[in-house]
């Protein structure tokens, strides 16, 4: 299953851009693919010579700003991925979407995957731009009554609450994992079963995972920029995510997953469910009403 790049892989990306292209002019922005591009207005052609004058996160998304409140919004989706390259570098095949081609080097964007779910976005205006927001809270900058808030707005299982895009900003399939096992909750807990301690549990887990491994990618691609195979969820290092049937680093039980459509979840029985497996009859139907059958419906 090809992970989705998350809050700190989507920070990563945004701090090695501004080391390279910060400042400097796009020269051109070839397309290679129709369907990558989603808007019709502006013209692609308004961004050519124009310098980078921010880079910021948006969710998952990556957001150019060049300007006079004209902004380039990608969204790599799951198998999208960026490569930095020489100046005049060709595509890399079919896998390349687009060519940012900048003086002193060119930024490939590829997608390793036939379904083509990574895209670009040309937007006029702020109000454009928030538009395109799905509204969640940003983890790393909410306090602890903002967080709760959010969590308990809607009874979902925690999974979900923290994969939703609309609940909380860049969080996913991976990074949930990590947090759940961290504050030693289940993922099919439901929001509104949280006392007061569990809930500052787990914002404390939200905070410090995010931020140790955002800081960990920054300290590892400190001189160079990450390749297509660096931007992954399956990191040797993660205590559960990616980890079925190995030891929990914690207590040594297997880790366990759940398989829902195209969605995965591991988890540690022992750790986070009071040794219990989370498999019962009411187990489907409970995916069934608060999991999304589609990375899609995920993201929207």
């Amino acid at each position: 299953m090809t992970p989705m790049p998350e809050l700190p892989d989507v920070e990563l990306y945004v701090a090695k851009l501004r080391e390279r292209v910060l400042g400097e002019p796009l020269d051109r922005l070839q397309l290679l693919t129709p369907f990558v591009l989603r808007t019709v207005e502006p013209k692609v052609a308004v961004l050519h010579g124009r310098p980078l004058r921010e880079i910021e996160r948006l969710g998952k998304r990556i957001v150019l700003d060049f300007g006079d409140d004209l902004f380039l919004v990608v969204h790599l989706m799951v198998a999208g991925r960026f490569q930095w390259k020489a100046a005049g570098a060709k595509p890399l095949g079919r896998i390349t979407l687009a060519l940012f081609e900048f003086p002193h080097g060119t930024l490939l964007m590829t997608e390793a995957s036939k379904k083509r779910r990574a895209s670009l976005h040309v937007v006029q205006g702020r109000n454009a731009l928030e538009e395109m927001n799905p509204g969640g809270i940003e983890p790393l900058e909410c306090t602890p009554q903002e967080f709760a808030e959010a969590l308990k707005r809607e009874n979902r299982t925690l999974k979900r609450a923290l994969t939703n895009p609309r609940t909380f900003s860049g969080i996913g399939n991976a990074y949930s994992d990590e947090i759940l096992w961290a504050a030693h909750l289940s993922p099919l807990r439901l929001t509104s079963s949280l006392d007061e301690k569990e809930t500052a549990r787990l914002y404390g887990a939200t905070v410090e995972s995010l931020t140790m491994w955002s800081k960990k990618l920054l300290e590892q691609f400190a001189t160079k920029f990450p390749g297509a195979g660096d931007v992954t969820a399956f990191r040797p290092d993660f205590a559960v995510h990616g980890k079925f049937g190995q030891p929990c680093p914690r207590c040594g039980h297997k880790v366990q997953r759940i398989v829902y459509a195209e969605n995965e979840t591991n988890y540690c029985a022992e750790c986070q469910n009071e040794g219990r497996l989370l498999a019962d009859r009411a187990l489907s139907r409970l995916l069934k009403e608060d999991w999304p059958r589609t990375l899609e419906e995920m993201e929207g």
